[in-house]
């Protein structure tokens, strides 16, 4: 990790976590700093390569955020995307202008193939069709290379301004029908910039484009291997714990779950997991955290479960307003925590299931607006009795914490959960938590993730291929709404329930997954019949934004 390092400078870009795992997808570590960063600290961490990200400001404009001459003269390659790609220009001499036309979306993009950024970038031209017979008449007033060197390729844009004069040994190496300079490069400074964002799963050939940079470019080996982590981290916690002991809180999550078993690898009986049960998780999910981790479980560890569903109704009796109600579960949360380890005993160490992009989020990496406060992230509590925390995953990625759970036994079943959040189906109920409306959300919910499932599995085994509308997160909510139905030839006056289910590349922007009518037309018939409570069922088509992925 301290050998082979990258680093991506965060200019307010939306995708600035996606750029990060994209990276270390081509097994290179990587880091996120804000734009901020004092250059004698960039020189300090001795980078093998640095991104500069997208952002929402002009470079031209007084205020923009911006980067010294210095950055691009201390001798390693530098690869700018959409903003950091026109301020590279603009800082080293060159000129950004507001465009004619925005370009945005699924763009046709002319690469030139001989760039070595391109390597191994595929022709999406149809063999039985010439340049000539696709080129529009302003992409051939546009062309700034030979045609023999041209692939044609799609790619996501996002700007406003562009390019309208590359700094000193620049060469244009991509352009599209607005758009004369959408990649550039000075070779003899390792200098390149990109108007599109390769790291968004619309750029076809994104991934090869990063991993050209990154190995090829600034020569990385890729050592970044969650193989080799486990075994660094497991030797570390071994000599930092010693003869101490660590406590956990387990919520049955990814996160904790990864992080339980990776402790047990390293310490054995000497950590203890308490897994606080709040009666409202998913179905059936307390007893199989129990199976896995308790005392019949594969793990070497001890194990306490905390069934405290009826305190929690109780505290939650008459309560609506969603903000109070993750209040009074979080706060509930750290009291029965703190009662079940003074029981306990002397402990030395807390352990948290922090991950990097709670740590990004919170404002300690990247230049992006804080989005979120984690109660794991920024130190060690003053009330709480313990030598020091214990944060192991604290550099992964979300995707890279799960393929730590494989390499450590974890079922699959639990390490590619489904998101869920802390407040539980407290904030899937909107209004009052009450027993009953836990029990239909937890029914509504496993009947409706596995027909999700089924439809799924069944569409691979006809086509050979995953559905486009294979949603990321799916999910059922409660609704506070009531309406008079009929079923059985009685009247009815029932709860409705809200379908939930999106694609999303960074869960900050999502859109409604275009789930096939019959699959929907199932689960509706199997709630209605099978959940006592519910006589309607709603498919909520609502983006992010305006709405939110959860109910509150």
């Amino acid at each position: 990790m301290d050998k082979e390092k990258v680093l991506v400078i965060d200019f307010g870009g939306q995708y600035n976590q996606l750029v990060a795992r994209r990276v270390r997808e081509c097994n290179v570590y990587c880091e996120i700093y804000s734009y901020k960063t004092p250059l004698d600290k960039i020189k300090e961490m001795n980078p093998m390569g640095i991104i500069l990200t997208g952002g929402p400001n002009s470079v031209y404009v007084d205020g923009a955020p911006t980067a010294g001459k210095e950055l691009f003269e201390i001798g390693v390659p530098i690869l700018g995307l959409c903003y950091g790609a026109q301020l590279m220009n603009h800082v080293l001499g060159g000129e950004v202008k507001k465009a004619e036309a925005r370009e945005y979306g699924k763009t046709r993009t002319l690469i030139n193939k001989k760039s070595v950024l391109f390597e191994n970038v595929g022709d999406s031209i149809d063999p039985r069709e010439s340049y000539a017979d696709v080129l529009s008449e302003k992409e051939r007033n546009n062309k700034s290379f030979d045609e023999k060197d041209t692939l044609v390729t799609q790619v996501w844009m996002s700007h406003f301004d562009y390019i309208s004069k590359m700094a000193e040994g620049f060469e244009a190496v991509a352009y599209t029908e607005n758009c004369p300079v959408a990649a550039a490069e000075n070779i003899e400074k390792k200098l390149f910039a990109i108007q599109f964002h390769p790291e968004v799963l619309h750029t076809l050939d994104g991934t090869t484009i990063l991993y050209n940079f990154v190995r090829n470019i600034c020569g990385c080996t890729g050592t970044w291997r969650m193989d080799t982590f486990v075994e660094g981290a497991v030797k570390s916690i071994s000599e930092k714990v010693g003869n101490g002991k660590v406590l956990l809180a387990l919520s049955g999550g990814v996160d904790s779950s990864v992080l339980a078993a990776l402790l047990s690898k390293a310490i054995g009986k000497q950590l203890t997991c308490v897994f606080v049960d709040h009666g409202l998780l998913r179905k059936d999910e307390g007893d199989e955290v129990e199976k896995i981790f308790g005392e019949e479980g594969q793990f070497n560890l001890n194990f306490i479960r905390v069934n405290a569903a009826e305190r929690y109704y109780k505290k939650l009796r008459g309560i609506s307003e969603p903000e109070q109600k993750r209040k009074i579960i979080g706060e509930e949360f750290i009291r029965i925590f703190e009662e079940e380890s003074q029981k306990i005993g002397k402990v030395d160490f807390l352990a948290q299931g922090t991950i990097y992009p709670d740590v990004v989020e919170s404002g300690l990496g990247g230049e992006s607006a804080v989005i979120k406060s984690h109660h794991n992230v920024g130190g060690l509590p003053d009330t709480v009795d313990f030598k020091d925390i214990i944060e192991p995953l604290r550099d992964l990625f979300k995707d890279e914490v799960r393929k730590v759970g494989l390499e450590l036994g974890i079922p699959e079943k639990l390490v590619f959960r489904q998101p869920f959040p802390g407040p539980g189906l407290g904030v899937r109920i909107v209004g009052e938590v009450t027993a009953d409306k836990v029990r239909i959300v937890q029914e509504a919910d496993h009947i409706y993730r596995e027909e999700i499932d089924k439809a799924v599995e069944e569409y691979k085994i006809i086509y050979r291929t995953e559905p486009e509308w294979k949603p990321d997160q799916y999910f059922a909510a409660l609704t506070n709404m009531r309406s008079v139905g009929v079923m059985g030839d009685e009247r009815t006056y029932d709860y409705a329930i809200a379908l939930r289910a999106v694609n999303t590349i960074d869960f900050m922007t999502a859109e409604a997954s275009g789930i096939p009518f019959n699959v929907l037309q199932t689960v509706m018939s199997r709630i209605i019949n099978e959940v006592r409570g519910v006589n309607r069922v709603f498919y909520d088509l609502t983006s992010k934004p305006p709405g939110t992925i959860e109910m509150e």
